[in-house]
C-alpha cells in the first residue's frame, strides 16, 4: 500500500474515532441525566471516560514498542471496543454503567496513541501535513455533534447507543485495510532513560492542568447550555462552531509552528483557554460571548494539540514514540481529564459558574508551566 493510500485510511480512522468522541463527550451527560443519574454520578461516570486513558494507552504502548506492532493493536482495539460497546444498550444502574464504560473505553482509548505514531511515521519528512490528516477527525466530530444534537431532539437521548454502535462499526471497517508494517525493534540497543525533570516534565504537568481546566466543557457543556435556555440542537451547533475553528487552525498550524515555534504558541493558546472559560462563567446568556468562547477552541484544542504532538515527536526517538504519545494521552486526557470532570461533578450542582472559574485558574497555571520549555529558535528549525 502506498503512503498516500495509507494516509487516506488513517484519515478515515481519525474521522470515526473523533466522531465517537463527538457523540460521547457532549451528550453522555444528557443521556445519563435521562436515565435518572444526578450530577455527582454523572461526573463520576464521565470521569471513567477519561480515566481509562491513564492505563490503556500505556499498556498498549509497551506492547507496541516491544513488538513493533501498531496497526494490529488498532484493529484489536477497534474490534474489542465495538463488541463490548453492546453492553451500553442495557439500561443498568450506576455500577453496571461503571463496568460498561470501563470495559469499552479501555479498548477505545488505546487506539489514538498508535494512530498518531503511524500517521507521523507515514508522513516521514513531511510532518507539517499532520494537521490536514488530523482534520478528518475534527470533521467527524463536527458532523456527529450536529447530527446527534438533532437526533436527540427528534427521538430522545436513547438514540445515542445506536449512533455510537454504527460509529464503532465504521471505525473497525476503516482500520482493517491498514498494513501490518511492523517497526524493527533493536533489542540490543541501549535503553534511553526518559528525563522527566526537564522539559518533558514541565510539559506533561502543564498538559494535565490544561485538561483539568477542560472538565466542565467535556462533561457539562450541553447541560450548562440547557440550563441557560438553549436546546440540545443549538448546543450542538455551538460545539460545531468550535470544531470549525479547530479545523481552520489545523490548516494554519504548520506555518505558525514553523515561524514561531512550540513554546510561544502553547503559552498564548493556554492563556486564551483561561479567558475562554471565564467567558463561559459570566457570558453564557450572550450569543456574542458564547460564540467568541467557542471560536477560541481553535487555540484551546487545535493549536495546543498540534504543538503538543510535535513536541512529543521531537522529544522521543523512533523506538519510544508509542510510549511518548501514550504518556501524553494518558496523563493529559486521562489524569487531567478525569480529575477535571470529577471535580466539576462535585461543584456543578451547587454552583455551575464556579466550575468555569476554577477551570480558568487551572489553565492560567498551565500557561505558566510552559515557560521553562526550550526557546523558539531551536523549535522552529526542528518543525
Amino acid at each position: 500500500m502506498s503512503a498516500e493510500v495509507q494516509l487516506r485510511w488513517l484519515g478515515a480512522c481519525y474521522f470515526f474515532f473523533f466522531a465517537i468522541l463527538g457523540v460521547m463527550v457532549p451528550y453522555l451527560g444528557v443521556f445519563f441525566e435521562s436515565r435518572g443519574f444526578n450530577a455527582t454520578e454523572i461526573g463520576s461516570l464521565l470521569a471513567i471516560l477519561m480515566a481509562t486513558r491513564i492505563i490503556a494507552p500505556n499498556l498498549w504502548a509497551m506492547v507496541a514498542d516491544k513488538t513493533g506492532m501498531r496497526s494490529e493493536l488498532i484493529k484489536i482495539g477497534a474490534g474489542a471496543g465495538a463488541l463490548t460497546y453492546l453492553s451500553f444498550f442495557h439500561p443498568g444502574a450506576f455500577w453496571y454503567m461503571v463496568v460498561s464504560l470501563t470495559v469499552y473505553t479501555f479498548f477505545w482509548n488505546a487506539i489514538l496513541a498508535q494512530l498518531e505514531v503511524i500517521t507521523l511515521e507515514t508522513l516521514g519528512d513531511k510532518p507539517q501535513r499532520y494537521g490536514i490528516i488530523r482534520s478528518f477527525g475534527s470533521l467527524g466530530y463536527i458532523v456527529l455533534v450536529v447530527a446527534t444534537g438533532f437526533a436527540i431532539g427528534q427521538w430522545g437521548p436513547e438514540v445515542l447507543p445506536y449512533i455510537g454502535m454504527g460509529l464503532f462499526a465504521g471505525m473497525l471497517a476503516a482500520c482493517l485495510p491498514l498494513p501490518a508494517n511492523r517497526v524493527k525493534v533493536n533489542r540490543d540497543a541501549p535503553k534511553v532513560t526518559i528525563k522527566y525533570a526537564g522539559p518533558i516534565g514541565w510539559f506533561l504537568l502543564s498538559a494535565i492542568l490544561l485538561q483539568m481546566s477542560a472538565g466542565p466543557f467535556y462533561g457539562f457543556f450541553v447541560l450548562y447550555l440547557k440550563d441557560a435556555g438553549y436546546s440540545e440542537a443549538t448546543a450542538g451547533l455551538f460545539v460545531a462552531l468550535g470544531v470549525i475553528a479547530e479545523i481552520i487552525m489545523f490548516m494554519l498550524a504548520p506555518r505558525l509552528l514553523g515561524k514561531y515555534g512550540i513554546k510561544p504558541l502553547l503559552f498564548i493558546s493556554i492563556l486564551f483557554t483561561a479567558f475562554r472559560w471565564l467567558m463561559m462563567a459570566w457570558g453564557v446568556e450572550s450569543l456574542f460571548w458564547l460564540s467568541l468562547s467557542q471560536l477560541l477552541h481553535a487555540f484551546t484544542f487545535g493549536l495546543v494539540h498540534a504543538a503538543s504532538i510535535q513536541f512529543i515527536h521531537q522529544q522521543f526517538d523512533v523506538s519510544r514514540r508509542s510510549t511518548g504519545q501514550a504518556l501524553y494521552a494518558s496523563l493529559s486526557f486521562g489524569v487531567g481529564g478525569a480529575l477535571g470532570t470529577w471535580v466539576c461533578g462535585l461543584v456543578y450542582s451547587h454552583n455551575p459558574s464556579l466550575c468555569w472559574v476554577l477551570a480558568a485558574g487551572f489553565a492560567f497555571v498551565a500557561a505558566l508551566l510552559v515557560l521553562p520549555l526550550p526557546g523558539r529558535r531551536v523549535e522552529a528549525a526542528a518543525v
